[in-house]
């Protein structure tokens, strides 16, 4: 794959993740509302979990708001 064509997936792919995280609302996600989206949370959502460790930046499990926010 040329440069050209990485540059063109990696543009479709952030527009992806920047497509799912618009529609969902934190507040909405984190059910239990701790100010964290778990993993269970997160599994209603597919579009969430396929991005849901690259957005765990910190590693711990969970996404905070601020790495939620991330992804918009």
């Amino acid at each position: 794959m040329n440069k050209t064509s990485k540059a063109i997936a990696l543009i479709g792919l952030v527009s992806a993740s920047s497509a799912f995280a618009m529609d969902l609302e934190f507040n909405n996600v984190d059910l239990d509302s701790d100010g964290a989206i778990s993993m269970e949370e997160a599994a209603q959502y597919p579009e969430l979990m396929q991005q849901f460790k690259d957005l765990d930046s910190n590693k711990d499990g969970q996404l905070s708001e601020q790495e939620f926010a991330a992804a918009q």
